[in-house]
């Protein structure tokens, strides 16, 4: 494999026009998320079954990066309903998962006259549970801005019922009080906007299917635990690595069975040492999204000008200067 272009910032003061090259546009590696090419070992698909039998969240943890938030994809796309995504904060509340409302743009405007007509369904944004609880009967039709969203997203009246996947994001980040909350909430499945002092309730046999993700950075409520279902996402062996590679990377024939071997040798290398934070399942990815431009030969690591090059694409796996630095000296060293 021949390098391709990849050093366009230099740092010497050069332009690219002085140097008759051109910036190229931006290419997204999307399939790095495309749900299709998502692996789930056996247990977490049992997992994800159980749940949907019991009509219970799933609790998904394990390390950053190792596939906690994309399995909601995963699982939407399989089943062929919507997904909505909610993102938890260090100041949510329970209520914020069906609706969010703008007082301070309400006060604002109550001193324009010409926003004086507005209603206070105007200062409503229905979130990702609600938006579920409206898709589960096509006879709730709370404001036009839900009809709006729903007709965006292809879901209009005649879409309807039908189940969603609701994703709810590092649930540990939020107040303690936050899950047991939000699981009195899902239970009843509605929810009174307070200030129109209207309730919405969905249909059971439409009931949302939740997906609640954590890093375990603080304990969750033992109440909450008991009243889902859980599963831990291990850290993936050699193998199972090999395998999300050769699914995410199918439609690249520059990386070839000998270059992810090797690929996967030198991660798992650089797993065993003393790092701050070890490099996760995401950040391999990335990383051999890299080596796409750099294109070292990675059985020749300790050859003059490979390690080196290959050293370039340590600050994706690398969080910290220290461990840029091990890295550098522990792979570059001749």
């Amino acid at each position: 494999m021949s390098p391709k272009p990849f050093k366009f910032y230099q740092g010497s003061g050069k332009t690219l026009k002085e140097r008759n090259e051109i910036l190229p546009e931006y290419e997204p590696f999307v399939w790095l998320n495309d749900p299709k090419d998502y692996i789930a070992e056996e247990g977490l698909s049992n997992a994800v079954n159980v749940a949907l039998a019991l009509g219970q969240p799933l609790l998904v943890t394990g390390e950053p990066g190792t596939g906690k938030t994309r399995l909601a994809d995963s699982v939407a796309y399989e089943l062929n309903v919507p997904i909505f995504e909610f993102y938890t904060k260090s100041n949510s509340v329970a209520t914020d998962l069906f609706y969010q409302y703008d007082a301070l743009a309400r006060f604002r405007d109550s001193h324009i006259p010409e926003t004086r007509e507005k209603t206070t369904e105007d200062y409503i944004t229905y979130q990702a549970l609600g938006k579920a609880v409206f898709l589960t009967d096509p006879n709730i039709s709370p404001s036009g801005n839900i009809e709006k969203f729903l007709s965006k997203s292809g879901l209009e009246k005649e879409n309807r019922p039908t189940r969603s996947v609701v994703l709810i994001d590092e649930i540990d980040k939020a107040p303690r009080d936050f899950p047991n909350d939000l699981l009195n909430e899902i239970e009843s499945m509605k929810f009174t906007v307070k200030e129109t002092e209207i309730t919405f309730t969905a249909k059971e046999s439409f009931r949302p299917i939740l997906i609640l993700t954590s890093n375990s950075e603080k304990d969750l409520p033992e109440a909450f635990l008991r009243r889902c279902v859980f599963y831990h996402i291990s850290f993936p062996s050699e193998e199972q690595l090999k395998e999300i590679v050769q699914r995410r990377f199918k439609d690249h024939p520059e990386f070839t069975p000998d270059f992810i071997k090797n690929a996967i040798a030198h991660f798992f290398e650089i797993r065993k040492l003393a790092l701050k934070k070890s490099p996760e399942t995401a950040e391999f990815l990335s990383w051999i999204s890299i080596l796409k431009s750099l294109s070292p030969e990675m059985e020749k690591l300790r050859e003059p000008g490979q390690a080196e090059l290959l050293a370039l694409s340590y600050s994706v796996l690398a969080k910290t200067k220290d461990d840029l630095a091990e890295l550098k000296r522990k792979f570059t060293a001749q």
